[in-house]
């Protein structure tokens, strides 16, 4: 008589699209592993369906973005989250997987842990605890059984926290190597009449609205001075028209650079650039381009640092990616009213020239990739597999 196989069912619940590409990935990953007595649920986009979660509900009406939004469709969202604990605990997977978007997501983790003890859970992608809110680190121990980090930095830092068990499995860069990094003379060497700025304030409207003004009169001192260098500034469609509103005031005007290819090549082509803090960082990190960051808090969480008189309840004292990975301050950043031309543009000025502090920062940048990478041979996906084949063998 042949033993009846039981299927191992996952349930995967993400909240953006950044999530459903992770959580695609994984799947695929995983299939080969499980072979074919694997049952996926949840919710997810259209790269999850692809790889066959049939989701719950369509992912747009929870993939909202910014407090007004959020607050416009909170009972619908609320509502949301409810439906999706019960049809866990309805579907009752050896394994449920959450990923980023933790407004939605970790809420549906506790109430199910609440509900269902039983339901192993893994986290991934980690809450910036280092940068906010450092007690959550704590508290999703009680929920969350592996978190999976896309930062090197961060299983140390929950272990410091008293976080879950946690995991690096490489970040999604590390596998973009190819877009990011210069190809042939793509780059060229700084010089006069060769030297190019990107100008990155931002993708999200509270960003923009916050830089634009400061990075104006910025680029336009950096201009003045060194008036062969080419500004860039990558726009992404849903910022396009508040950028260009900006720009009017603007007393020089850059090149405005659309879609993610034409973003990647003026990457692979910069000689510096002058960024928001976030992902951002990461990205000319890991492309080679020596950078400032700045960043301006809205008014509640600037009122928290005046209070505090440090980040706002960070576990770190920086927030720029790279440095928080090199453990050293290699990109310069500053902070609210700090970021001024006085104190930028004459750093932007030596990073676009041939200068000690343009050769300084190049070389930290080399160690990104040693920081960063898994062994060879293993990717993000692959890492983050084992990690839930590793808990589904313990179940």
């Amino acid at each position: 008589m042949t033993a009846v196989v039981k299927p191992t069912k996952l349930y995967f619940v993400v909240g953006e699209e950044s999530g459903d590409q992770l959580g695609a990935e994984l799947i695929k990953a995983l299939k080969p592993r499980l072979g074919g007595a694997l049952e996926l649920y949840g919710v997810g986009g259209e790269r999850m369906a692809a790889q066959g979660v049939n989701s719950l509900f369509p992912l747009e009406d929870i993939a909202v973005m910014g407090i007004t939004a959020v607050l416009a469709r909170l009972p619908s969202i609320v509502k949301r989250v409810y439906q999706t604990v019960d049809d866990v605990i309805a579907v009752d997977p050896d394994v449920l997987v959450i990923i980023d978007s933790p407004d939605f997501t970790h809420n549906v983790a506790k109430r199910v842990r609440k509900k269902a003890p039983h339901i192993k859970v893994v986290d991934y992608v980690s809450p910036s605890v280092w940068a906010w809110r450092s007690g959550r680190a704590k508290k999703m121990s009680a929920y969350v059984d592996e978190l999976l980090a896309l930062l090197p930095f961060e299983p140390a830092i929950h272990e410091k926290l008293g976080g879950p068990h946690t995991t690096y499995v490489g970040h999604p860069l590390i596998e973009r190597l190819d877009d990011l990094r210069p190809r042939g003379a793509e780059r060229g060497e700084i010089g006069a009449g060769n030297r190019r700025l990107l100008v990155l304030p931002g993708s999200r409207s509270s960003e923009v609205s916050r830089l634009m003004e400061p990075f104006g009169a910025i680029v336009a001192n950096v201009k003045e001075q060194l008036p062969d260098v080419e500004l860039l500034l990558p726009v992404v469609p849903h910022q396009k028209k508040r950028v260009l509103e900006h720009l009017e005031s603007w007393p020089v005007k850059p090149v405005l650079v659309e879609g993610e290819q034409a973003k990647f090549e003026a990457f692979r082509s910069a000689h510096a650039a002058l960024a928001a803090s976030g992902t951002v960082s990461l990205e000319l990190a890991v492309s080679g381009v020596p950078s400032v960051v700045a960043y301006k808090l809205d008014w509640f969480l600037r009122r928290i640092k005046d209070i505090h008189r440090v980040y706002p309840i960070a576990s770190v004292d920086t927030m720029v990616l790279p440095n928080l990975i090199l453990k050293e301050k290699v990109m310069p950043e500053f902070l609210d009213d700090d970021v001024t031309v006085e104190n930028i543009a004459p750093l932007l000025c030596d990073l676009l020239q041939d200068t000690p502090a343009r050769a300084k920062q190049l070389e930290g940048l080399k160690e990104i990739d040693d920081a960063m990478q898994l062994p060879e041979g293993k990717s993000q996906a692959g890492a983050a597999a084992d990690v839930v084949l590793n808990l589904l063998s313990r179940s």
